[in-house]
């Protein structure tokens, strides 16, 4: 089989967008090829190895790249994905270059191009993140390793609003609590929130490609009997209560349904956020507040925010 890979010249501001946008558009997966991470210090209190080639990385701005397969809708997908990118100028996204180009290869090549980039990862006190490919041994007992496919889903399990969030579930979900992960995406954090004990997770993606590659992951996590995934559009017509609702998704996204969410958790019960830029950061606050709820810890990693918010008791 025939693949396309298409690669957009951005910022790094616009890395989340629109990777979103190329996973709507039926990516497998995202590449991103950032300069930056060449030169920054690097955080390895969980004992991360960094091995990178500065070859791969663009001079400047950022490289999103997706593979997308090669068929009779390839030329609309593509313009679809351009058009899309381009609607990220009214939420005042800096898309750089905004350059996109389009190149073919084969399954041998695109399969090779994801090992590349991906290795196993401890992101938190107990979380590594593994594909499936490697062979891996725990450190120490107490280790979750989550298994991740990412020919099979949009991220990897290691982007810092995914790192962030799982490190906030560690921090609040407690034996036999109840969780509503709202746009899911690979599954990671359901698979972790049941992983720390969590009872019941719900896994909710208005995306088909999402709710099928979820369930691929659970299974292959082997959560299958706590974690339940559904097509669903954000938490409409979600009841509750539950002890955590989670979503990793754009700040956009968050603010439109923070009254939901505060509907849907129990007194005292955690709202998790990330997918937040810095610059967005107070506009969540904001939305938090207003709707009721406690701001108990605020993270930054990188240029990125995560937020727990609790509901009054």
């Amino acid at each position: 089989m025939k693949w396309s890979e298409i690669c957009i010249h951005t910022t790094q501001e616009a890395i989340e967008p629109i990777s979103h946008i190329l996973h709507e558009s039926g990516a497998s997966g995202v590449v991103i090829e950032d300069p930056a991470d060449l030169i920054k210090e690097r955080d390895t209190t969980f004992g991360e190895i960094y091995q990178l080639n500065a070859d791969d990385y663009p001079e400047e701005g950022v490289i999103v790249k997706a593979y997308l397969p090669v068929n009779s809708f390839l030329g609309e997908t593509v313009e679809g994905i351009k058009e899309a990118i381009n609607g990220l100028l009214v939420y005042d996204f800096d898309l750089g270059a905004n350059k996109v180009t389009i190149s073919e290869v084969n399954e041998e090549e695109w399969a090779t191009a994801w090992k590349k980039y991906y290795h196993p990862v401890k992101i938190s006190e107990r979380f590594t993140i593994v594909p499936t490919w490697e062979n891996y041994e725990k450190v120490n007992t107490d280790e979750l390793i989550i298994e991740l496919d990412p020919g099979m889903a949009f991220g990897t399990g290691t982007h810092p609003t995914t790192v962030m969030s799982l490190q906030g579930l560690e921090r609040t979900v407690k034996e036999n609590d109840t969780v509503i992960d709202v746009g899911t995406g690979s599954g990671v954090l359901s698979i972790g929130a049941a992983m720390l004990g969590a009872k019941s997770v719900r896994a909710l993606d208005l995306d088909e490609v999402a709710v099928r590659s979820a369930r691929l992951n659970v299974k292959l996590n082997k959560v299958q009997d706590a974690v339940t995934v559904a097509q669903n559009n954000l938490l409409n017509n979600i009841e509750g209560p539950v002890d955590v609702v989670v979503a990793n998704i754009l700040a956009e996204i968050i603010v439109r349904f923070v009254d939901d969410a505060y509907a849907v958790l129990k007194p005292g019960g955690s709202f998790i956020t990330s997918g937040i830029i810095s610059a967005k950061k107070e506009e969540v606050k904001e939305a938090l507040v207003k709707a009721g709820f406690v701001i108990e810890e605020v993270t930054m990693m990188e240029d990125w925010v995560a937020i727990i918010a609790t509901k009054q008791a």
